[in-house]
């Protein structure tokens, strides 16, 4: 084995193999006003192969250049829709089986560590505004209600950064089945 075969060399795009496996998570955005944050997670969705990205409320949509900038044109081919009616979307995803998860800190909600692997039904994780977080009619609907524990002062982060933490963990549900 020579010196180059032992190289670390990060790969390039045209390197990265695409898994077929879609996980079957689907995210619902609800009022989150910034589109560099909806673009962020446009990428995020597609970096989890996602089923399905339902923006709702007053949730900016697709086409729109601050989305684009940070979706990295992951926006022109995640599935998406928008309906104003976030409640209108869980009760269509109710009907299909999916299990209601919000990511939220609530009287209810439970240590995102605390998830056993082993979920048979698909998952629409819900996603509300950064200031105000999900709305308390949303919250009602859920099956259940998660939350990433804060060692720090501050009890909130990033919407895209806690949906990417939220979304690697809810994939280990799927395990072994796909594997993350």
């Amino acid at each position: 084995m020579t010196d180059t075969d032992k190289a670390n060399t990060q790969l390039d795009h045209q390197q990265h193999q695409t898994s077929a496996n879609r996980l079957p998570i689907c995210l619902l955005i609800n009022d989150l006003k910034d589109p560099l944050n909806i673009g962020s997670l446009f990428r995020l969705a597609d970096s989890f192969n996602l089923d399905k990205i339902y923006l709702t409320g007053t949730s900016p949509t697709p086409p729109n250049p601050k989305i684009r900038k940070t979706a990295r044109h992951t926006d022109t081919f995640v599935d998406f829709s928008y309906n104003e009616n976030a409640l209108e979307v869980i009760h269509q995803l109710k009907n299909k089986h999916y299990q209601i998860i919000c990511l939220e800190l609530s009287t209810q909600s439970i240590d995102i560590n605390t998830l056993q692997p082993g979920c048979e039904q698909p998952i629409c994780l819900i996603i509300g505004e950064e200031n105000a977080g999900v709305n308390q009619s949303l919250l009602d609907l859920s099956d259940l209600t998660i939350h990433i524990p804060m060692r720090g002062r501050n009890s909130s982060m990033n919407v895209s950064t806690a949906t990417a933490i939220a979304l690697y963990e809810l994939a280990k549900q799927f395990s072994p089945a796909i594997s993350i």
